[in-house]
């Protein structure tokens, strides 16, 4: 399940009508689907999944899940477990959208690592991780779907 600030609880297909129906009342403009993870460990790891449907220059709608796991304490298991969890939702996603005819578009990653801190050790094999899949990494600065949007429901 999915949550939508505006509307309350959804599920995965009712997400992908929201999404298609918010894409399909401005065919013109540019997208972009962002999606992110997000971790907090405290009494085991609380995740949680961001996924946000951008208006590029017009505003964005977004939902988020919430999961909980054991308890992961190094920090490289955390960062691929939150990418890994991020590209299982592309996937079902990617499948959902292209029955809904919105193919082509453009798919990002926001990964919740940098350049600058510990996480940078393993940022490479964290973007190559989803670059071999096809898919765009963005990483801190510019990954704000993961450290903004996904890191204000985890506490």
């Amino acid at each position: 399940m999915f949550i939508s600030p505006s509307k309350g609880p959804m599920t995965l297909d009712a997400m992908v009508t929201d999404i298609v129906d918010y894409v399909r009342a401005e065919r013109s403009a540019d997208y972009r689907l962002i999606i992110g993870t997000d971790s907090h460990t405290k009494k085991g790891t609380h995740m949680v999944t961001a996924v946000i449907i951008q208006r590029l220059g017009k505003g964005a709608r977004f939902f988020y899940r919430h999961t909980q796991h054991r308890c992961l304490s190094s920090l490289r298991q955390k960062l691929y477990y939150e990418t890994a969890i991020s590209l299982d939702v592309v996937h079902a996603l990617k499948e959902k959208l292209y029955k809904s005819m919105l193919v082509g578009m453009r798919i990002e990653i926001h990964v919740d690592a940098g350049f600058v801190g510990a996480s940078r050790e393993i940022i490479r094999e964290i973007v190559g991780m989803v670059v071999a899949t096809g898919l765009v990494a963005k990483v801190k600065p510019e990954s704000f779907g993961a450290s903004s949007v996904a890191d204000r429901f985890t506490k």
